[in-house]
Formats: C-alpha cells, structure tokens, sequence
C-alpha cells in the first residue's frame, strides 16, 4: 500500500513529509507501458505531485504539474486531489536512453532543460493559482526545490527517486519533502542540510525497504519529530462515461454532426488511464439533437 506521512520538528520550525509510491508508479507503467528512464520521470513527478495535493485543505481542491523540458519525453502532466491521490501522462512513454552512470536513468537528459515547471493550485476560488519556473535540471526533484523557493517562498529540500527492475517493472518509489517555516535559525538550515549529504541518493535506502517515516528521521536525525498522521495515496483516474459525453457535448453541434458524417462514431480513450469509450452513432446524434 501506498502512503505519505506528514511529521513537524518539535524543537524547530521545520515541516516534512515523505511518500511511498511504488504502487502508485508500477500502475502509471503498466496504463502507459513505459520504458525505464519515462517510469522514472513521471514516477518523480506522480510523486511529488501527490505530496503536493496532500498539501492543500480545500478537500476539493487539486494540483497539476506540468513539466515541458523540451527532451525527447515530451510533456509530462500529473494531477492529485487533495488526498494526495494522482494520476497522470507522458507524452513520449517508449524513449529509451543510455544509462549515465551504473544503474542510473538519465531522467535530466530525457526530460530536457530546455523549458518549464507550471504548478497550477485549484483552490475551489474564482481563478487557480498558477506559477512558473525555467527548469533546473530536469532531474524533478531539484526541480520542484527550485518552484517552492522562487514562487512560494519556502526554503525546500525535494527528494525523489525511481528504481525500475530488470523486468521494467518497478522495484521501488519514494522521496521526500521538506521545508523550513518563518524563523528557522542557520545552525536549522545546516543540520538539515548535513542530514541530506549523509543520507545521500534516496533510491539505495527505497531498495532495501526503508519507509518514509524512517526516511525522514534519517535525514532529520538532529531535531525531535513529531508524526502527524499517515494517509493512504494510490493512482487515480477520474474519468467516466458522462465525462466523455461532456465534452462530446462541448464540441458543439456542428462539430458533433461533423464527427458522425466523417466517422459514423465516436471512440475517446483516456490520456491518464487509457480507459476507451464508444459512443455509436445513434447515442451521437440523440447528443447532437439535445443540443
């Protein structure tokens, strides 16, 4: 099962959560077949943007992150509730790179840097809340570091890591978010930071069955932490028959009358779960009657 904890420092100002979400990202390859260096892109993003749909109180709210770098992968979007459940694409699924270092994706090089970040923040008011930045590194979690500090003002540490198995499946997922709140001291910044540089690349300590509560206390080691609670996360598509008809009936009559002299029906997959739906010709002209 997948999860995300939520603790706070209790002699700092220091927030933090930490995700398992090998669950979650095995669903993502298996809707979208993808290869090793896309499993670990959109894994990372899944992941962080599960933590960040966690972060929201509007219990209808959502967040989506787009990530466009400009490399071979394409587009990759991701959106969670405010449950931190998450669903989401890649554009070029089947991208296959060389590896750049010994079992180590070259995620950077597939997403590009050439590009941006865009969070949009759907808190249920009139207009989102979106917010831009030029890609770091491509890497995702540097990345996400880079848009809390640049459009939200919060100092942040962002950790993710991906490691695909032999079979393509995937062995293990998770990372970690952490972040100082309005008072944090220096010697605060330098124990975490020294907590970060000890525990080094998150992948190795997923292998081996670490969990995210371990995790943060591990990077954390120099402060007092409190749990606040654990939730369960899991990959989720909201998509249904009367969705689709909604946006058939978006189209507009013209187009609808259109689509049926072209194509006699209707089929609309799903980007995020492939799921299809068919509409016949019949259904599409009652559609194009009510309109």
């Amino acid at each position: 099962m997948d999860y995300i904890v939520r603790m706070i420092a209790k002699d700092a100002p220091i927030k933090a959560m930490a995700i398992q979400g090998k669950g979650l990202v095995q669903r993502a390859r298996e809707i979208h077949q993808t290869l090793p260096v896309a499993t670990a892109a959109l894994g990372r993003t899944l992941m962080a943007t599960s933590m960040m749909g966690q972060q929201i109180k509007e219990k209808d709210g959502s967040v989506t992150v787009r990530v466009s770098g400009g490399g071979p992968l394409g587009n990759i979007l991701a959106v969670a509730d405010s449950d931190g459940n998450v669903r989401g694409y890649v554009q070029n699924g089947q991208v296959d790179l060389p590896l750049k270092g010994p079992a180590k994706l070259d995620v950077g090089q597939a997403v590009g840097t050439d590009g941006s970040l865009t969070v949009i923040k759907d808190l249920r008011m009139k207009e989102p809340y979106v917010g831009t930045i030029p890609l770091v590194s491509g890497e995702i979690a540097e990345d996400v570091t880079s848009y809390f500090a640049e459009s939200e003002q919060i100092p942040t540490a962002c950790a993710l890591g991906v490691l695909v198995d032999t079979d393509l499946s995937v062995a293990a997922a998770g990372g970690y978010l952490i972040q100082l709140l309005p008072g944090a001291s220096d010697d605060d910044i330098d124990k975490i930071e020294a907590g970060i540089s000890r525990v080094g690349q998150v992948t190795s300590h997923l292998n081996r069955g670490v969990g995210p509560e371990e995790l943060l206390r591990m990077v954390l080691g120099d402060f007092e932490l409190e749990l606040l609670e654990t939730v369960p996360v899991e990959y989720r598509c909201y998509c249904s028959r009367e969705r689709m008809r909604g946006a058939l009936v978006s189209m507009g009559k013209e187009e609808l009358r259109a689509l049926i002299a072209e194509q006699g029906r209707a089929e609309m997959t799903c980007q995020f779960c492939d799921a299809v739906h068919v509409f016949e010709k019949e259904e599409l002209e009652e559609l194009a009657a009510s309109l």
